[in-house]
């Protein structure tokens, strides 16, 4: 049975991933949202994220460290993760990212309660809670929800600034 501290992780992932998917409906895909990124780029970023997260669970489950090199520079791996999805076209893109939402939550849901409490590195050397870990990435994917709203307000003209 999962904690109350992991039911309340999972249930505001959800929340806010569900917060993101109805703002799909009403995107352009091929309008830019930031310079350079339309949402297909902002989604390849965010499943980058989500990428980096759910290696980082599984090597702390099994006990190792994560076998994603140091992040030094976070612009080099937004850049980074995002290119590796250019060629792909946005249903495939979209696709991903919802897949790799389901892998994360399944981790976080079977992982073991001993394992769930004890702090894990993370790829850029820190050492933190899984619940400030998933938290983290749940409050960035937020931060890019808002920026959406805003964007929508005028769709014609992209955000002041690329990603995070």
């Amino acid at each position: 049975m999962p904690t109350p501290e992991r039911t309340s992780i999972l249930r505001r992932l959800d929340e806010t991933r569900q917060s993101i998917e109805e703002l799909l409906l009403k995107i352009d895909p091929a309008k830019p949202i930031y310079p350079g990124w339309t949402i297909k780029e902002l989604l390849a970023h965010m499943t980058g994220w989500d990428d980096v997260t759910i290696d980082s669970l599984r090597a702390h489950v099994g006990g190792r460290p994560p076998s994603q090199e140091a992040i030094h520079s976070l612009d080099e791996y937004n850049a980074r993760t995002v290119a590796s999805r250019q060629d792909l076209d946005y249903d495939l893109v979209r696709k991903e990212w919802r897949l790799t939402r389901l892998v994360l939550r399944t981790i976080i849901e079977q992982m073991p309660d001993e394992k769930f409490i004890e702090p894990l590195f993370v790829p850029w050397g820190e050492k933190t809670t899984v619940a400030s870990l998933v938290d983290m990435f749940r409050c960035h994917e937020q931060e890019h929800a808002h920026d959406i709203r805003k964007w929508l307000e005028d769709p014609d003209k992209p955000l002041g600034k690329e990603g995070y």
